[in-house]
């Protein structure tokens, strides 16, 4: 089984690059030409018991209830609602970024179970990721507790929260155990100001699960009751990209023992040893917890990279390397 951990990672513009893909061929789904109006949304209502739309390469499953009133029940919805405050299950259709990525006006609303069909095109090729962001109803969900779902981290007690997205990848008709997580949310830390609740676009990169033909996407959480999740399984997605070529063997090097970090924690100065790297002309970001690049660089010819870690803030942050062969990240904590 292979499955690829992301907590807060961009590439920012970097090329994730694979053997024998090129990824500057690419199909972004930004749904802008899907028509609504201004602060409104699209949730299959016009279209009852079962419906798709396409943007892209992608091919979005949709469901609406006509049951309760009617009720939006399974799949995908699109919106350019900008409600980033408003609390509860009425506001179910705002990302908590208020905009789509970088600005857009449109973005997708995915629950859970939601899934993602590859066209023809690009049936049975990589999948480079897509941007995500929490709902407003989730985020506030967790950040206050409401109704069904608790305060995450708790009121007294330094409570583990988390909430996750998975997305499995689909080939050939059948669901395999390749995955990608993604902690849209994660209270786990030893020191509580390093909790967080996504509020912004973060890029997933689904390159680890090699070429696919449909992808399902699955939410878990830490406040489960008797009934099930308690957190509002509702999650926000933009630039849906696919790539237009397949990955063949060898595929991604994602193994962390092809370079060291040390010391790790560090204080003033961090080295990173890429001599065991085949590829040499990588580049490295390091990144903080939000998703934010505070450092980069292109490295050529040096085995050995030494940072200055004196403008640098304490916390948890990730370094990222990437080359033709090329894709692993490991954690640095800095004191």
């Amino acid at each position: 089984m292979k499955t690829k951990l992301l907590k807060l990672f961009t590439v920012a513009g970097l090329l994730t690059v694979q053997s024998n893909v090129s990824l500057n061929a690419q199909t972004i789904s930004t749904v802008e030409t899907l028509t609504l109006s201004p602060n409104s949304y699209w949730n299959g209502s016009s279209k009852p018991f079962g419906t798709t739309f396409s943007n892209g390469n992608a091919i979005f499953q949709n469901k609406y209830d006509t049951a309760y009133s009617g009720i939006w029940s399974a799949g995908w919805a699109y919106s350019n609602k900008k409600d980033s405050t408003t609390a509860g299950y009425s506001n179910m259709y705002s990302a908590r970024t208020a905009v789509g990525y970088k600005g857009s006006a449109n973005y997708l609303v995915g629950q859970q179970n939601a899934k993602i069909i590859l066209n023809p095109t690009a049936a049975g090729k990589v999948v480079s990721g897509f941007y995500v962001t929490n709902s407003t109803y989730a985020a506030i969900s967790m950040k206050n507790g409401d109704a069904y779902g608790k305060k995450f981290g708790g009121t007294s007690t330094n409570d583990k929260d988390w909430f996750k997205l998975t997305v499995y990848k689909w080939l050939a008709g059948v669901k395999t155990n390749d995955s990608v997580d993604f902690y849209l949310a994660d209270y786990r830390f030893t020191n509580n100001a390093q909790d967080y609740i996504v509020t912004t676009w973060q890029w997933v990169d689904l390159t680890s699960l090699g070429n696919v033909d449909s992808l399902l996407f699955k939410l878990s959480s830490s406040d489960v009751g008797k009934y099930g999740m308690n957190t509002p399984a509702f999650f926000c997605m933009d630039n849906f990209t696919t790539a237009a070529g397949t990955v063949s063997v060898p595929e991604i090097n994602s193994d962390n023992s092809f370079y060291s970090i040390y010391p790790n924690p560090a204080t003033d100065i961090v080295n990173i040893d890429i001599s065991k790297l085949i590829d040499k002309n990588v580049f490295l970001n390091i990144t903080d917890i939000t998703g934010k690049v505070i450092y980069s660089q292109k490295s050529t010819t040096s085995n050995l990279i030494s940072i200055d870690l004196n403008a640098f803030s304490s916390g948890i942050y990730f370094v990222t390397i990437t080359g033709d062969n090329t894709f692993i990240n490991k954690k640095l904590i800095i004191k």
